[in-house]
């Protein structure tokens, strides 16, 4: 009975089993199925694996349908702002060419280092072909930049060296769109533009990493407006700047109206907002950058007359740029407009907590007469040369580092795109890439075109394409970089190895060791200056390339340096240029450093593990004697 019972059972159950089993998945709804093949555990591999078992997924997971568009957007959440919402769009062909796209340019980042390593590392020489490559992908521009902030936004710690040229990359690329936007501005007619638009662009292309739009400029100052608005409401309620929405373009006739809105914006801008003039550090190139000076509430005479004219224009009083020497002004007129008297003006000082001056009192500004031609308004494009011109001094004062040769090549850049014939900036430029030794070819481009317009320059031009020539055919016999092994004799003083975390025993400073030599090898002039004939050893010492937290590089003697306690991270720009990995106690050193110190690593792990990782040892082994001498380091 028992037996025959459970018989009986098996024989229900299969035959429900089997009627169930005559339904397939291929059966339920399309809609049903879109919803099962957009679980997030499905990939694109599983999506392409299933819509080629047969004809009904294949259907299913058509281009054009939910399952690749969910794919899409599940990969690439940052694309989606380039589609417009409910617009018909292949997925699949989207997702293949943003695939091969990113496979395309991990290739070219990844070769970079191989290319360039040796070479000064300067945005423009890394990037020459580099950025060629990745024009001729022939791919929308958003794709390539997606991928390049996919790899920026990859684990901190690793991928070091594809970030750093990632970066590089898309410095450049952006830099390019920001050019083309500028030109299509100076195309727009005088009257069309703003001066607010020219100095976001001007603040962009120097910025091309930060996170700067002119919506997001025009948002901060209408919040400025609306708060001179509400000063203005105490004053009069009745004003005509209070019936006016945001983005209407009009004028306010009435001169004690106008005075009521300047009196109102000084208010809020100078004593509630403590915007300033920046005395104290005024050749800070942040006070050039409109998002900087909205943020920090300090700029330089222009760039605060840029914001102090955008927001009276918004009131509706209409004020004019004046390019007077050494000090920018705004020119407020007070009898009928276009009058080319200079004494029907009055000259706002935006630098100067909006202070209100009278012609002669300008001059008494700047300690010397001039002639009535400064005192002339002036256009957008040339309020834009002098906002350039201003950072382009400042790179011509900096230090020679890298970051002062930057600014001025996007100076540079910025100036002959606004007025391309100068001979003077274009003969500047030609020189900084031939000191540089980048574009060589770019050089020469420079070159031929400042001979067309002065034939003049044929000496200065000469000597430049000579050795412009000489450096071309050097580039195309490079020589090998030296290697140097710990197990050489002449190297067995070397106490300390590349990617090891360092303080300065002397100056206190965190570093890292990215090259030495057996002794100095800087010249005799350096070896006086630095003093280092006062060290106990003097230059006959193991000398190390370190790069500093403060982002400095620098030079410094075996006896002022020891192993870091508890090692840290260097945030250094270049560390990536040598390292691929920070990992805990040091960094690892790239294929390409490993190449030209091939037996450093061995010598940095069994550092590392004899300081930091044997049981019973000291935080960091002893150094050596502390010496009576001055800090040596570049």
């Amino acid at each position: 009975m028992a037996t025959s019972g459970a018989g009986e059972g098996c024989s229900k159950l299969n035959g429900v089993l089997s009627e169930t089993g005559n339904k397939k998945l291929t059966d339920l709804p399309a809609e049903l199925l879109e919803y099962i093949l957009c679980f997030p555990i499905l990939n694109h591999l599983d999506i392409s694996s299933v819509s080629c078992t047969c004809k009904r997924l294949h259907d299913v997971c058509h281009g054009r349908g939910k399952v690749w568009g969910h794919q899409y957007k599940l990969r690439w959440p940052r694309l989606l702002k380039n589609y417009r919402q409910n617009e018909p769009c292949d997925w699949l062909k989207e997702y293949r060419t943003r695939h091969v796209v990113g496979l395309q340019i991990r290739r070219t980042v990844e070769s970079i280092s191989k290319r360039f390593f040796t070479e000064v590392p300067c945005v423009g020489q890394v990037l020459g072909d580099s950025f060629a490559e990745i024009e001729a992908l022939g791919a929308p521009e958003h794709f390539c930049e997606d991928e390049l902030l996919s790899i920026l936004n990859s684990d901190r710690r690793k991928s070091l060296t594809l970030k750093y040229y990632a970066k590089k990359i898309l410095y450049f690329l952006r830099q390019q769109n920001i050019l083309r936007n500028l030109k299509n501005f100076l195309d727009q007619p005088p009257e069309e533009q703003s001066a607010l638009e020219g100095a976001v662009l001007v603040d962009q292309y120097c910025n091309p990493l930060a996170d700067v739009s002119l919506q997001s400029i025009s948002t901060q100052l209408e919040e400025i407006t609306e708060k001179v608005r509400k000063t203005l409401r105490m004053k009069n309620s009745s004003h005509p700047s209070l019936r006016v929405s945001q983005g209407d373009c009009f004028v306010v006739e009435d001169f004690e109206l106008q005075r009521q809105v300047v009196c109102a914006l000084n208010s809020v801008l100078y004593d509630q907002l403590q915007y300033k003039g920046n005395e104290c550090d005024y050749y800070n190139p942040l006070n050039s950058y409109i998002h900087q000076v909205l943020l920090r509430r300090t700029g330089i005479p222009i760039s605060l007359s840029v914001l102090y004219m955008t927001l009276a224009r918004r009131l509706g009083v209409q004020l004019e740029p004046v390019n007077f020497p050494n000090h920018f002004l705004l020119r407020w007129c007070q009898q009928r407009r276009g009058s080319e008297d200079i004494y029907d003006y009055i000259y706002i000082d935006a630098f100067g907590k909006g202070k209100q001056l009278t012609a002669k009192e300008c001059e008494y500004l700047i300690g010397h007469q001039v002639t009535a031609d400064y005192y002339s308004a002036i256009t957008t494009t040339e309020v834009l040369l002098r906002m350039v011109g201003n950072l382009l001094n400042i790179g011509k004062r900096g230090e020679g580092n890298e970051k002062s040769y930057q600014l001025l090549r996007d100076s540079l850049d910025l100036y002959l795109t606004i007025n391309p014939d100068n001979v003077q900036y274009l003969l500047l430029q030609a020189r900084l890439y031939f000191h540089l030794g980048i574009w060589p070819e770019k050089v020469l481009d420079i070159l031929q075109h400042i001979q067309a317009l002065d034939p003049s320059q044929h000496g200065a031009v000469g000597y430049l394409v000579q050795h412009t020539l000489e450096h071309i055919q050097h580039k195309k016999h490079p020589v090998e970089p030296e290697v140097k092994r710990r197990s050489a004799a002449e190297h067995r003083e070397v106490q300390y190895s590349v990617g090891l975390i360092m303080k300065h025993k002397r100056s206190g400073y965190n570093c890292v060791i990215y090259g030495w030599d057996p002794k100095c090898t800087m010249s005799q002039e350096w070896i006086t200056t630095m003093r280092v004939h006062q060290l106990s050893n003097g230059a006959n010492q193991p000398f190390y390339n370190v790069l500093v937290q403060d982002g400095t590089c620098r030079y410094a003697a075996q006896e002022n340096l020891e192993p870091h306690s508890a090692p840290l991270e260097i945030g250094h720009p270049e560390v990536g240029r040598y390292f691929s990995e920070f990992s805990d106690t040091h960094y690892l050193a790239n294929e390409e450093l490993q190449t030209r110190y091939p037996e450093d690593m061995a010598e940095t792990l069994h550092t590392v593990q004899e300081l930091y990782h044997s049981p019973g040892t000291n935080s960091g082994r002893e150094g050596p004697p502390e010496p009576q001498a001055h800090n040596v380091h570049m």
